[in-house]
This record gives structure tokens, C-alpha cells and sequence, in this order.
């Protein structure tokens, strides 16, 4: 279970990908797991900086890790995005809905003018 700070875990999640780092540490999980090290390559920043990256995300629960000898290995967990999806596909409908009414309300004034 995804460790959350003050209990909301959405929230954490939308911080966690506030940041373009774990942005893109995050893309490249979705290709499968990799190592501390191989997330770290491309990004101009000390290990220690880029692990505090690294435990943002699996506080979110977004990645989890295990650790095999001195090497520990990310990997993508789905279900901290399928929560966000979900979140994102609620505000959507609500939203179409709601531009439905207002083209409807408008189309109405334009029939009342004619």
C-alpha cells in the first residue's frame, strides 16, 4: 500500500507529476523496470538529489522498488495512474455535461430571438 501524504492519495499523485523529472522517470518505467543508476543517466543531478525523486514516486505509490545486493530496480505501478484516469474521466464527463446544457440554454436564447 502507497504511503500518502495527509491521506490523499490523488493529491500525491498529482504532486508526485508536478515535477518534469518524474515526469519522464515515469515514461520511461512504463518500458519496462530499470535500476536506480539507468533512471539517473539522463538527468544532470546528483544520485542523492535524484533518489529523493525516486521516493516521491513510490511514496504515491505511482512506482515500487526492490532491492537485490546494492542494486535496487524500479518498476511502474498501473494502479496510482488507473485512480488518476478514473478522477480525470469523472472531471471530463462532468464538464461535457455541463458544456452540453450551456450549448443547449444557448441555442435556446437564439431560437428566442428569431
Amino acid at each position: 500500500m502507497a504511503k500518502h501524504v495527509g491521506g490523499d492519495a490523488l493529491g500525491s499523485v498529482l504532486h508526485a507529476l508536478s515535477d518534469p523529472t518524474r515526469r519522464q522517470v515515469v515514461e520511461r518505467l512504463a518500458q519496462g523496470p530499470a535500476t536506480t543508476s539507468e533512471l539517473a543517466r539522463p538527468f544532470d543531478m546528483a544520485l542523492p538529489s535524484f533518489t529523493q525523486h525516486l521516493h516521491v514516486l513510490e511514496r504515491c505509490g505511482l512506482v515500487t522498488s526492490q532491492k537485490q545486493g546494492r542494486v535496487r530496480t524500479y518498476r511502474l505501478a498501473p494502479q496510482s495512474l488507473e485512480r488518476l484516469d478514473t478522477w480525470l474521466a469523472a472531471q471530463r464527463a462532468r464538464w461535457t455535461r455541463r458544456l452540453d446544457q450551456l450549448d443547449s440554454v444557448l441555442y435556446d436564447l437564439k431560437e428566442q430571438q428569431r
